[in-house]
């Protein structure tokens, strides 16, 4: 997963905050052991007195090393087993008083060799919805809440269903595609049609669904990754230019992008060459895309360049939204 420098970092925060909450809770409990049962504090400091004692006689040479090592760890097990005794009987598990990490799974490195653990996994997740929720308003904004009765049930003939039909139609597609991310048939979508549709909706539901199934998503708007691909050029050194260079990094690298409101932003050379590029290298990496837009195929090959829109006819499934401006139904 390509989670982003600042997703990685607040994560791995959070983990290092969790296991020393864990350490200060596993110190607070075997205190009160202690308390409640004093002879397991006892137990404990001959153990810790037994152990450079059986480091030494192992080291030891002549002829009663062996002697002298075995009688230390029968009596290292005989404590052991006394305390384990000790803590039945008293109602505690008979490990309760050993040191555990918080994660079994990697020892609490958050890493399993080069692999990233699932505790650190499902807080970049986490955190990731976070962020997305800083930039969506995603509290109601999942599949199931899509309203489907905003649009006419009446037959259009251009199509031969009505909108709430194709509207159907394409809110199973997209649920589709974000349920079974990297399964469905086709990597990249096309959202196009008038404003007021439900766009937007359905790509925070994509970006929602696909987050929360452990993938890593950016969620922006065509006119804030353009202003960062121009913040990446013109401002190359200090922490601005640092930072937008890697947000141009997690725009091409995440494994899903969704380029929202394409064709609202100023178009120069700069962004059609930025558009390309981000369009161009997604489909060479493999990753997945997800664009909207008012513009269907034809005002983008207008607006941009043919380069881009054979990209999109060719490698998009796109989606035509119809209806009435919801915004002004919903008003009504």
């Amino acid at each position: 997963m390509a989670y982003s420098a600042s997703i990685l970092t607040r994560a791995e925060a959070r983990l290092r905050q969790a296991q020393e909450e864990h350490r200060r809770a596993q110190a607070q409990r075997r205190e009160a052991i202690y308390q409640a049962l004093p002879r397991t504090a006892a137990i404990d400091r001959q153990l810790r007195q037994l152990a450079p004692k059986i480091l030494s006689a192992a080291l030891r040479q002549g002829g009663d090393q062996a002697a002298a090592l075995a009688g230390l760890r029968r009596e290292n097990l005989a404590l052991q087993e006394e305390e384990r005794a000790l803590l039945t009987q008293a109602g505690y598990p008979a490990d309760a008083l050993e040191e555990a990490p918080l994660c079994p799974l990697c020892g609490d490195r958050g890493w399993k060799g080069a692999a990233m653990c699932s505790c650190l996994e499902k807080l970049c997740r986490q955190e990731q919805i976070a962020e997305l929720s800083s930039l969506l308003d995603l509290g109601d904004q999942r599949f199931e809440t899509f309203r489907l009765d905003y649009y006419s049930d009446q037959q259009d003939p251009q199509y031969g269903r009505s909108p709430r039909e194709t509207m159907g139609l394409i809110l199973s597609i997209c649920q589709q595609y974000a349920q079974g991310f990297g399964a469905f048939p086709h990597k990249n979508l096309f959202l196009y049609g008038a404003p007021g549709l439900g766009k937007t909706f359905l790509s925070a539901c994509i970006a929602r669904t696909a987050a929360e199934g452990g993938h890593s998503v950016v969620y922006d708007t065509a006119a804030g990754v353009f202003a960062r691909f121009e913040d990446k050029k013109f401002l190359r050194y200090g922490e601005e230019g640092r930072q937008a260079g890697e947000d141009t990094r997690r725009y091409l690298a995440c494994d899903l992008l969704i380029l929202d409101d394409l064709g609202s932003e100023f178009t120069s050379p700069f962004v059609q060459a930025a558009l390309y590029q981000v369009v161009n290298q997604r489909l060479i990496d493999g990753k997945h895309t997800v664009i909207s837009s008012n513009l269907d195929l034809e005002g983008v090959r207008q607006r941009y360049s043919p380069q881009v829109a054979s990209r999109l006819q060719g490698d998009y499934l796109p989606l035509g939204f119809v209806g009435e401006d919801i915004r002004l139904r919903r008003k009504g």
